[in-house]
């Protein structure tokens, strides 16, 4: 027991020994850190000292030549404003001289218009004072003095005169005859296109001669039934793989050959299928008119017309006039005012529009009465056509009076177009117009369905509704209408008068 608190005695004893020490080592070891520590701020310190010192002398040295740069920019802007205020200065002086020169010049100007104002005052009484001694001493007024003195010159020099007058007319007409001249060959040799001529008859190709027999139909019934439906006569003759198809009217003429085209290329050549071919051509020819319409008014650079006067301008194509087509006669017209109005300062928008309407009527003529100019005013307001245009279109065969100066144009374009040689066979012209008469003549009588002039006029077929009439009143009629025709025509030779009252019954097995 006792060696226990020996040792716990010894223990304890060597804690506290352990524990003094300790704290001494420990108290050494924090003095020595301490001391490290304190060295190192105060390098710490001082290199911050030194640091501070070199970037506030560094700054002090920015600081000084930003003082100097801002010194030298102010002198030399002060210096240039000085320069600027001493040029002013001279300018406002060099503007106070010129304006106290002005008004010097001002001065003395006004001074001038004073005198002269006075000398013209001086001059005004002294002719007064003149003109009245004159007239006291001649007893003579002013009016009458001056009356005496050019009648005395007039007699002195009229001869003179008058030579020099007729001089310059004839040097003026001859100069602008020749001007005229000069357009004219110019617009004329701008414009140049070949005309074919309009005839009465259209030949078909045939692929052989067998299918002649094919055309012509038992006892004559396929040839018979398209001459009854297309108004046309059909001439089969020796003429190798030829058809030849004759009438007056072009519409007919194209709506009989290309119903033939097409029977021939379909190969059945009957009654009933002719009837269809027929109107599967109507509706074709119907088309064309369309786009020859359309050809016209692309062609001429007229985009602005109304489409119903685009198809009157195509029925145009299958018109002609003494042979003429008039559409194409028209786009001639058009071309040629268009030429003109550019060549003399014309309206040419006007000149153009007018010359290709200007016969516009004569696609209507046969259906309305009267003239193809005043049928051509009346569609052309009817669509809103500008007024110009009507004035300038109107003139043309001198029906109403000159306008504008595009009226005077489209009239000249006219007649060069009609007048120039072989446009026109004044024969043939009449010839058309004969047989056109003829027709007219036989659709006035009642119950006429239609009636067509053939064998160049030398027969009318004439087509009766069989409701209408019997056949009693049939031959009473067909002797009247012989009887209208001698009476009212001039022709050669006779004409036959062949009346057709076709009855046909149509019944349908269901």
């Amino acid at each position: 027991m006792e060696y226990l608190v020996s040792l716990l005695l010894v223990g304890t004893g060597a804690l506290i020994v352990g524990s003094g020490l300790g704290y001494f080592a420990r108290q050494s070891i924090a003095r020595k850190d301490y001391e490290a520590l304190e060295t190192k701020v105060e390098r710490r310190i001082n290199y911050a000292k030194e640091k501070s010192a070199s970037l506030l002398e560094e700054a002090k040295s920015k600081a000084n030549q930003m003082l100097e740069s801002a010194k030298k920019e102010t002198e030399e802007k002060t210096e240039e404003l000085f320069k600027r205020e001493k040029f002013l200065l001279k300018r406002e002086n060099t503007f106070d001289q010129k304006l106290s020169e002005h008004e010097k010049k001002e001065k003395l100007f006004s001074s001038k218009v004073r005198r002269l104002k006075e000398i013209k005052a001086d001059l005004d009484r002294m002719q007064k004072e003149a003109e009245e001694k004159l007239i006291k001493i001649s007893g003579l007024s002013k009016e009458k003095a001056k009356e005496e003195l050019l009648g005395a010159l007039e007699k002195e020099y009229e001869m003179d005169i008058l030579e020099r007058i007729n001089k310059m007319e004839k040097e003026g007409e001859d100069r602008f005859l020749e001007r005229s001249k000069e357009i004219l060959a110019s617009v004329i040799q701008k414009y140049s296109s070949s005309q074919a001529q309009n005839l009465t008859t259209t030949n078909v190709s045939l692929p052989d001669d067998e299918i002649k027999g094919r055309i012509i139909g038992k006892e004559g019934r396929n040839i018979k039934t398209l001459e009854k439906l297309t108004g046309v006569e059909v001439v089969v003759d020796d003429t190798p793989e030829t058809v030849l198809i004759s009438s007056f009217d072009p519409i007919r003429r194209q709506i009989a050959k290309i119903a033939l085209e097409k029977l021939i290329f379909d190969g059945r050549i009957q009654p009933v299928r002719i009837e269809e071919m027929v109107k599967k051509a109507e509706e074709e020819v119907v088309e064309q008119i369309k786009k020859a319409g359309e050809q016209a008014v692309y062609e001429t650079g007229i985009i602005d017309l109304d489409p119903k006067i685009v198809k009157l301008l195509g029925r145009l194509y299958f018109r002609t006039s003494y042979g003429q087509s008039v559409l194409m006669h028209s786009m001639e017209v058009s071309y040629l005012a268009e030429a003109l109005a550019s060549e003399i300062g014309a309206n040419v928008s006007v000149c153009k529009k007018a010359g290709l309407l200007h016969d516009i009527g004569k696609a209507l003529d046969h259906q309305v009465e009267g003239s193809h100019v005043d049928i051509g005013i009346r569609v052309l307001e009817k669509f809103g056509v500008e007024e110009d245009v009507i004035k300038a279109m109107k003139s043309h065969h001198e029906e109403y009076p000159y306008e504008t100066i595009e009226a005077i144009i489209v009239q000249t374009a006219d007649s060069i177009s009609g007048g120039r040689p072989g446009a026109r066979k004044d024969t043939l012209e009449n010839y058309l117009k004969r047989l056109r008469e003829l027709e007219d003549v036989v659709n006035s009588f009642k119950g006429v369905e239609r009636s067509y002039a053939v064998q160049a006029g030398r027969e009318i077929r004439v087509f009766v509704n069989p409701e209408d009439m019997d056949d009693l009143e049939s031959k009473k009629t067909a002797r009247a209408i012989a009887n209208k025709i001698q009476q009212e025509l001039k022709y050669p030779g006779e004409i036959k008068v062949t009346l057709i009252r076709e009855s046909r019954v149509t019944e349908y097995a269901k």
